[in-house]
């Protein structure tokens, strides 16, 4: 099955973003406000069993898609159509700069040629996309092209998932992309709309802590490490005498003994502003920026208790949690649930709703 990878995305009626990681599924549907804003109109998230999802890849297809399944009966939507990404690690991206006014074969064979320059592929092998980005910064007449490919394998597996809980595929997005789009909402609520800023997103989840640092919505920088919430769950079965199982559910349920906060969770959120502060240096020294203007939190991680006042005690720089949904009317389905406290780790999910936006 061929999909377009994160740009050429039908203006569905009806979509629902579905992140999935390697912790839970989520489900966004959006609808319009009237007004040229978003009504969140209802979401979803599922816990998958342990290492049904590994390294951004399906493991076990039956219990994904099951969770999958499960969280689409919870959203009590007719609609069936999804918007899913490929991890920013399963993608290989790359700008390129060509001549302005190809037509669109000629454009597709350049697009090809310059990509077997950087995809260690036989092109038969991968899903290849391509997006005009604008004039190229240094020659009007030039334009500037984004070249996305993925192993196909890759991309089989997250639609055969989609397709095995009873559900449609129709846009392929990448999570990195996804995010981005999300953050074009999040970035109204910093000062002055982060115009100009450097902004640095971190998405912690349960095995990954992904830096995104961004300029006026344009990408300057990315990096991903080995670490996450797993860390926290597997500190709390240590200490309290509990399966990793028990130790996640008792913690998703805040049912812990007293000394939880000052033995785990506390010492935790340190280790966790620590590795944000390494991140970002790893950011100074390769890059010619030395300044970050705000940092940004999503993530399961993000909305521990503490966690933005230990990243911004640590690097000294202002720091926000993610909510995407600040701005938007909530359906009465939402209202009676904790969105706010969802909301970090609904980010992807939000971008990939959003495609039912796109021209």
């Amino acid at each position: 099955m061929q999909l377009d990878l994160s740009i050429f995305n039908p203006k569905a009626r009806s979509l629902i973003g579905l992140d999935i990681s390697s912790s839970a599924v989520k489900m966004v549907e959006l609808g319009s406000d009237g007004k040229g804003g978003f009504r969140v109109e209802r979401y979803a998230i599922e816990v998958l069993p342990r290492d049904a999802v590994a390294d951004g890849n399906i493991v076990n297809l039956e219990a994904t898609a099951e969770a999958i399944r499960r969280a689409w009966k919870r959203l009590a939507t007719s609609t069936r159509s999804v918007a899913i990404a490929l991890p920013t690690s399963h993608v290989i991206t790359k700008k390129i700069i060509v001549a302005a006014g190809l037509r669109e074969q000629e454009l597709e064979l350049q697009v090809e040629s310059e990509a077997n320059q950087y995809i260690p592929f036989a092109l038969e092998e991968v899903n290849l996309d391509f997006q005009i980005v604008g004039p190229a910064p240094s020659s009007p007449d030039e334009i500037e092209v984004l070249i996305a490919a993925s192993r196909k394998e890759k991309v089989e597996d997250r639609v055969a998932v989609v397709e095995s809980a009873g559900l449609k595929a129709v846009v392929m997005d990448v999570e990195s992309y996804a995010a981005l789009a999300a953050f074009d909402l999040i970035s109204k609520q910093l000062p002055e709309g982060g115009k100009g800023q450097v902004i640095a997103l971190v998405d912690i989840g349960a095995n990954v802590m992904s830096l995104t640092v961004l300029r006026d919505g344009q990408q300057l920088y990315g990096r991903e490490q080995a670490f996450g919430g797993n860390q926290l769950t597997q500190d709390v079965a240590r200490l309290f005498g509990m399966t990793f199982e028990e130790a996640e559910t008792e913690k998703r349920r805040n049912n812990l003994p007293d000394n939880y906060e000052s033995e785990v969770l506390q010492p935790f959120v340190e280790s966790m502003a620590l590795e944000v502060s390494r991140a970002l240096q790893f950011f100074f020294t390769s890059t010619q920026f030395n300044q970050v203007s705000h940092i940004v939190l999503s993530g399961g991680c993000a909305v521990l208790p503490g966690a933005d006042e230990a990243v911004a005690s640590r690097t000294q720089i202002n720091t926000v949690v993610a909510n995407p949904f600040a701005d938007m009317l909530l359906s009465e389905r939402v209202k009676a649930k904790n969105l706010l406290q969802d909301a970090p780790s609904l980010v992807v999910a939000c971008g990939l709703a959003l495609r039912r936006f796109d021209e």
